[in-house]
């Protein structure tokens, strides 16, 4: 019994040995990645990982939306990010009130994403819904004559960062 019992503790330390060495070689790496290569891995590694992410929506929005930016809310009844930026959405719906188109996708359920895909579609926004539907907490800024994404942001609940966008886009109107 003895030479069982030291055979397993040789055994089981060993394994120990392994498991800190792993552990301690992934931690220098980590601790050596630059913050940026770190955000290219993990998206949200950055304080707003969808700032940076412009591009185009893929065509001109819907004619009943072209003279005003559009703001895009990616919605869902569950979603915490979503009630944290809904006040500062609130302060902005007030302030551009007729200035601004604003669009709310609803996915909280099939029932609305079904309803939400069918009205992008019908406003230009297909490819740009189809992209984003998983991104609750999402307010994307689009110019609609050109389907350009202005900003994109995620769970950003500061009114400045949609608003130095809007009154850009509407003094080149």
């Amino acid at each position: 019994m003895p030479k069982q019992s030291a055979l397993w503790l040789s055994l089981c330390l060993s394994s120990l040995a392994i498991a800190v060495s792993l552990v301690a070689a992934t931690s220098v790496t980590t601790a050596a990645t630059p913050k940026q290569a770190i955000a290219q891995v993990n998206p949200c590694a950055s304080s707003n990982p969808c700032a940076s992410k412009v591009g185009n929506v893929g065509a001109p929005l819907a004619e009943q939306l072209q003279g005003k930016p559009v703001v895009v809310d990616i919605y869902a009844t569950w979603c915490s990010a979503c009630r944290n930026i809904a006040p500062t959405l609130s302060q902005l719906k007030r302030e551009y009130n007729g200035r601004v188109n604003f669009i709310v996708l609803d996915v909280s359920d099939r029932a609305k994403a079904s309803q939400a895909e069918t009205r992008a579609r019908e406003l230009g926004l297909g490819e740009f819904f189809a992209q984003n539907r998983s991104q609750t907490g999402m307010i994307a800024i689009i110019d609609p004559a050109t389907g350009n994404i202005l900003a994109q942001h995620r769970n950003n609940a500061n009114r400045s960062a949609y608003t130095s966008v809007l009154n850009s886009a509407l003094a080149k109107k």
